[in-house]
């Protein structure tokens, strides 16, 4: 994969992928979690740096509000869920089932468009948990993940 950045947060290091358009401007492609193991990467344009300064600072503060031209490629569907995970507050959650009455849709599916997010933590599909415990996260339901979403589950608590 051809990241922009790869920067080292507290639960490894993240990916940073981005678009480079003179007449539409920069934009935002994906954010990939990276093994902690990977070496970091400075930043390859003034944007890649911006997103990077973005998200160090939500890591300091997790009422920071980012401001980041997002390029997303996404059904109707999910661009609907990935809308409803933006509109979840900080330190709050919503499960699937909650998500998909709101959206008149199915947990499942509500599930399947979180697992596609290519934009986690700015798109916060941490924050959707199950009716019965944390659920998934990233198209897993155990394992490093999981550790991930927990992390950020509890660093929005402060």
């Amino acid at each position: 994969m051809d990241y922009q950045a790869k920067l080292a947060v507290p639960f490894g290091v993240l990916g940073i992928r981005c678009t480079h358009d003179v007449q539409a401007g920069d934009a935002l492609l994906g954010i990939d979690f990276l093994p902690a193991v990977e070496t970091a990467q400075r930043a390859a344009s003034p944007f890649a740096a911006d997103v990077c300064a973005q998200l160090l600072h939500y890591f300091k503060d997790p009422d920071y509000e980012f401001f980041v031209p997002l390029a997303l490629s996404a059904t109707p569907h999910q661009q609907k869920v990935w809308q409803a995970m933006l509109n979840i507050p900080r330190g709050q959650t919503r499960s699937y089932g909650e998500l998909a009455d709101e959206l008149h849709s199915s947990a499942q599916a509500v599930g399947q468009a979180c697992g596609a997010n290519p934009i986690p933590i700015i798109i916060p599909c941490h924050r959707v948990v199950s009716k019965a415990g944390l659920g998934g996260f990233m198209h897993h339901a155990s394992g490093d993940p999981l550790s991930i979403k927990r992390w950020l589950l509890a660093h929005e608590q402060r």
